[in-house]
């Protein structure tokens, strides 16, 4: 039974987190169909993720009042319906409508799918598996959708996201169905029960280490191609193949994150540690924009480092707030959704200063390696004993 969960969520997961950056990794494509600038196009996926984030809270209670697999199949149906509606024609205006209501569906879909494996008896290795999966679907985007710019043009982008939606769809509603709940949902803390949660400074330690993993990693591989292709000079199939990896890593590490929280829990804070300046390390080499083998290996570390300290944030949150655990893991995601929502259009002005795109990529390694001085406590990281 939780095999099938486990299936049919990471199903739901790969078709979430393929909109991440699906048009990111044809930018230019998209700048030059649609006639606006890079700028714009980093504009569409905030608009994306404007909508995420501030749904999350929302998005969990509707999953708790009905249930994961039934709020997922929505999602499914609306992010295809979204992306359908961007096949149309490549106006702007319609790029901005698509995205923000794709960004229903991402929301929605997120939850529902981590929830769906935890309810049916998932293991920690599972919810490892499935938050691997729907970061990782972004890489395989950055590396899948160029291919079909040849006969789709932008079009490859929504195209191969619709399919997906679709795909998932069936492959979710052959998973068990929904298990009641109602005493769970009853002992839940809602948001509005956890006063000073954001004043909590545990938890502001907390945000920033996802802001950085998982906000940065998503920021650098929406704006990986321009930077390969503008600076670098490689064609768009090379440069989604090489930056694909910074986000398809993370079905290793992820799942390998939670393994050392699980078993190593004294090693936690080291290996966050070595997880921001590796990922630092990725994101200037990235910067160089030299020989593809030299790119990739940038990619790969950087993608490798950067889904360690997945468990160990929702884990602590959980932890540090256990009055209201889920509203930290809430507050957590949303400030790395902010993260996206800010730093993806700033880093799209950086193509706009000499060295296409270097300079942009260069700051977010320093800042990595500043994030280093506000990582968690021990106290903060270990399992309850």
């Amino acid at each position: 039974m939780s095999q099938r969960a486990t299936v049919g969520g990471c199903a739901l997961g790969l078709a979430v987190g393929w909109n991440v950056s699906n048009v990111g990794a044809i930018a230019d494509t998209v700048t030059d169909d649609y006639g606006v600038s890079l700028t714009t196009v980093g504009l569409a996926t905030t608009a994306l993720f404007v909508v995420h984030a501030a749904l999350q809270i929302p998005a969990g209670r509707t999953v708790d009042r009905h249930g994961a697999r039934r709020i997922g199949l929505v999602a499914l149906v609306v992010l295809a319906a979204a992306n359908g509606l961007a096949l149309a024609a490549p106006s702007p205006e319609l790029l901005f409508v698509a995205r923000a209501t794709m960004g229903i569906g991402t929301a929605l879909g997120f939850v529902a799918g981590s929830d769906y494996v935890r309810a049916q008896g998932g293991t920690v290795f599972a919810q490892g598996l499935y938050g691997g999966v729907a970061l990782g679907a972004g890489g395989f985007a950055l590396a899948a959708v160029p291919q079909l710019v040849g006969p789709l043009g932008f079009r490859a982008a929504f195209a191969s996201a619709l399919v997906l939606a679709v795909l998932a769809a069936a492959v979710l509603a052959l998973g068990p169905r929904d298990r009641p709940r109602h005493a769970e949902r009853a002992s839940r803390p809602a948001l509005a029960d956890a006063p000073g949660l954001l004043r909590d400074s545990r938890l502001h330690r907390l945000c920033v280490l996802y802001m950085a993993s998982f906000g940065f990693s998503v920021v650098l591989g929406n704006w990986v191609v321009p930077l390969l292709t503008r600076a670098a000079d490689y064609s768009e199939g090379l440069a989604g193949a090489v930056g694909s990896l910074i986000l398809a890593a993370g079905v290793v590490s992820r799942p390998l994150g939670g393994w050392i929280a699980r078993v190593h829990p004294e090693h936690v804070k080291a290996a966050l540690a070595a997880s921001f300046v590796a990922s630092a390390a990725g994101t200037l080499i990235l910067a160089a924009a030299g020989p593809p083998a030299l790119s990739a290996v940038g990619a790969l570390l950087l993608g490798l480092a950067a889904g360690i300290p997945f468990a160990a944030s929702f884990g602590a949150a959980a932890r540090v707030r256990p009055d209201a655990p889920a509203a930290a893991i809430a507050m957590v995601n949303m400030a790395a959704n902010l993260v996206i929502v800010a730093a993806t259009p700033l880093l799209g002005l950086a193509f706009s200063l000499p060295g296409d795109g270097r300079i942009g990529f260069a700051v977010v390694g320093v800042v990595w390696l500043a994030a280093l001085l506000v990582l968690p406590a021990m106290r903060e990281l270990e399992p309850a004993r």
